[in-house]
């Protein structure tokens, strides 16, 4: 699968041009980066991703698990979450959101390719 549009919810400049950088050598499209939760929803809401790329843990008012549930309620856009963190609490929270996958950092470009894949066809096959 290629040309879907992905949206990068990262607060660290360096890992989110990072991943951009492997997202499209993959083939998808990265309309935008967003460094905060509530940066998040705006370009989601102007960009539509097919997928959005979610840490959980951002600078601001907002964490990524409450812009990612704002999100699926608003858009209904699938959501995987990317985090250096997988305590007991924030899987929960996390899980509570029914999100499409869950990758710890750091990850493998063949992860990363993996669980975008397994995700957004799950969601084309829920529509």
């Amino acid at each position: 699968m290629t040309g879907e549009k992905i949206l990068v919810v990262e607060d660290e400049k360096i890992v989110a041009l990072g991943i951009k950088r492997m997202l499209k050598n993959m083939g998808y499209i990265v309309p935008s980066i967003a460094s905060s939760g509530e940066e998040a929803i705006k370009k989601a809401e102007i960009t539509f991703p097919d997928l959005i790329l979610m840490d959980i843990m951002l600078k601001g008012d907002i964490d990524g698990i409450t812009a990612a549930q704002t999100i699926s309620d608003r858009m209904k856009i699938p959501v995987v979450y990317l985090t250096a963190y997988s305590d007991d609490k924030i899987i929960q929270r996390a899980k509570e959101t029914c999100p499409y996958g869950y990758i710890t950092k750091p990850f493998e470009e063949s992860d990363l390719r993996a669980t975008i894949e397994l995700a957004l066809d799950t969601h084309k096959n829920e529509k």
